[in-house]
């Protein structure tokens, strides 16, 4: 059956309190709307349309990868006027499934669950019972339990608000009958409003049967209206993920403070101390140790590997067993070998770290290729960058760097080599070498310390 799929993301969202679009706004690090699209383009033979309007052409640039038809609706007049305008694109046949771009956490499954029931004679209702119904439309049944009505909340009479089943907005409705419904739409109500919702009384009074479906979690059908909401379904969204990753193994300090704003993936026996965020595509391997405070993005970490609090890992490469921080920085472009150390205040740029390789404290290595085995001293930095020029820096196997070392790039260390402590070397070294590098040290007896000067 075709499927056509229309996410209505065109709402101002004054109470955000923004200056671009609510639908924008993110949960675990992605665009609301973009997790709408993501999920509806789960679903087979689904043709995308996005409603758009206000600050439009963010939510238009922001979505652009999704290939979906964009509908614009300037003057939004209600759900029924953005259906109005998207069914001149809707395919004659098959039905049509409507979503919104600010209800983020709408599961694949529980729409699965609608399409299995729509025929070209059935409308498929996504429904919710609430201890608290206010704000709700209201779910009408007759005496045979049969729907025949949705009441919005302005609309409804004492009788009808008592009602705790509610609509969602979430419907699926065939599409030879659905633009005949459009077309009757009226907008004689409190809000002056065309009401997607005035089609249920249409498709009962023509004899379509009417069907419901509710989801297995009421966050899959929570909207966001302000940033309070934003933060509730924020937490649960991390709750989510926490769960996930510990039933998949990993231990976390406290699930409810750590925060997954990507797609995290973990072996075995990885321990996560408390506030670490994952950013992007984050893949851990087996007993993998995160200390407190850490934020991984984009980067894989294999097995064994301790990671100490406060350090930060972008668009990089670790190997088995290496070892890193407290507070170490490795930017895009790192990659370490199998038993690498890197230590506490210490940078890393687009650089090859080799097998056992050590970089303990207080250093900046940038674009360096580093054999195994060698040892770098506090202090040490690779002058990397002449102000126009990015140079490399190459230092082989079991070469020792002493403390407080400038290499100046290009330049290379071979095998063996040993660099003394507060050596500036801007010449090649050869393999086994000794280098120094230092300026002439001089002693002055008698040397007067500078003094303050009367003011």
């Amino acid at each position: 059956m075709n499927q056509d799929i229309v996410i209505l993301a065109a709402g101002k969202g004054s109470r955000m309190k923004s200056s671009f679009s609510k639908v924008l706004h993110k949960i675990g690090g992605t665009a609301m709307v973009r997790r709408v699209l993501t999920t509806a383009a789960e679903l087979a033979d689904a043709k995308l349309h996005l409603i758009i309007g206000h600050q439009g052409e963010q939510v238009e640039a922001a979505c652009q990868d999704f290939s979906a038809n964009i509908v614009w609706q300037n003057d939004p007049q209600g759900t029924g006027d953005a259906l109005r305008r998207a069914a001149p694109s809707l395919s004659d046949q098959g039905a049509t499934l409507t979503l919104y771009g600010d209800v983020p956490l709408i599961q694949s499954q529980t729409l699965e669950q609608m399409r299995a029931l729509s025929t070209p004679n059935t409308l498929v209702l996504l429904t919710i019972n609430l201890d608290n119904p206010t704000g709700y439309g209201r779910i009408v049944r007759n005496d045979q339990n049969q729907v025949v009505a949705i009441v919005e909340q302005k609309d409804a009479n004492p009788e009808q608000l008592a009602i705790q089943e509610v609509n969602t907005g979430i419907l699926l409705a065939p599409n030879g009958k659905l633009k005949g419904w459009l077309d009757a739409l009226t907008n004689d109500n409190a809000q002056q409003e065309y009401y997607l919702t005035d089609i249920i009384a249409m498709a009962a009074e023509q004899g379509v049967e009417i069907v419901t479906v509710q989801p297995e979690h009421e966050w899959e059908v929570a909207g966001v209206n302000d940033r309070v909401q934003l933060a509730a379904l924020e937490r649960i969204w991390q709750q989510q993920q926490a769960e996930t990753l510990m039933r998949n193994g990993a231990t976390l300090a406290d699930p409810n403070r750590i925060d997954v704003r990507g797609e995290l993936s973990t072996g075995y026996d990885c321990q996560i101390d408390i506030n670490c965020v994952f950013e992007g595509k984050v893949t851990l391997g087996a007993n993998v140790q995160i200390g407190p405070n850490c934020v991984l993005k984009n980067c894989t970490v294999a097995d064994d590997t301790v990671i100490k609090a406060n350090t930060l890992i972008e668009d990089s490469q670790v190997g088995e067993a290496c070892d890193l921080g407290p507070f170490a920085r490795l930017r895009p472009g790192t990659v370490l070998a199998k038993g690498a150390k890197i230590g506490n205040f210490v940078e890393t740029k687009k650089a090859h770290i080799g097998e056992g390789s050590k970089v303990n404290h207080l250093s900046y290595i940038g674009d360096t290729q580093m054999g195994a085995g060698v040892n770098v001293g506090a202090g040490t930095i690779t002058c990397n960058y002449d102000g126009v020029n990015k140079s490399t820096t190459v230092i082989g196997d079991k070469v020792f760097v002493g403390s407080n070392t400038s290499l100046v790039a290009p330049v290379e260390v071979q095998e063996g080599a040993t660099i003394a402590a507060g050596s500036t070397i801007t010449k090649n070294v050869k393999a086994d070498q000794l280098a120094f590098g230092r300026a002439k040290q001089m002693n002055k007896d008698g040397w007067a310390r500078p003094t303050k000067k009367e003011k």
